[in-house]
């Protein structure tokens, strides 16, 4: 049997799982290192994914805990999609991926991990990101650790990004 060793995620494993959402949880903690928490806006936030399809893969999400699209109001509709052209232009930045996949999963049959908090992913994608791990053995290698990628990600803060302050 082939072994591929990853003991840095043994931490996510572990941990005690969260009862209630993650999106609600996370950011009224102000641990945003703790929590992989990238970016703050006003009306929305973005985090790394615990468990990503590839380096860099963040999720975008408002503080209000609704469900879906037609749920939020218009000024938190534009906030969500402006953080994720802002977290689009921040993976660019610093990963210089070959494209980004960006998608909403509305409902478990959907696929959505979280489904009473709506929430917006980004996964950089590169040529070749696809490899025999994937195919022959349904395994993802993941090759940069959560804290380096958010270390990569808060570097960018503050240059040349408009900071908003969540009330």
């Amino acid at each position: 049997m082939d072994k591929l060793w990853a003991p840095w995620r043994s931490r996510f494993i572990y941990q005690r799982k969260l009862k209630g959402c993650i999106f609600c949880h996370h950011p009224k903690k102000r641990q945003d290192a703790r929590y992989f928490i990238v970016r703050r806006r006003r009306h929305a936030f973005a985090l790394l994914n615990l468990y990503p399809y590839n380096n860099g893969h963040l999720m975008v999400a408002p503080y209000r805990h609704v469900k879906d699209l037609s749920s939020l109001t218009p000024t938190e509709l534009r906030a969500l999609f402006m953080l994720v052209r802002e977290c689009e232009g921040l993976l660019r930045h610093r990963f210089h991926p070959h494209g980004i996949n960006i998608g909403i999963n509305l409902g478990r049959t959907a696929g959505a991990g979280f489904r009473g908090h709506i929430h917006v992913h980004l996964v950089p994608r590169w040529d070749g990101d696809t490899n025999y791990m994937a195919v022959l053995t349904d395994t993802k290698v993941i090759s940069e650790s959560l804290e380096e990628t958010y270390r990569k990600l808060q570097r960018s803060e503050g240059r040349g990004q408009k900071a908003e302050v969540r009330k």
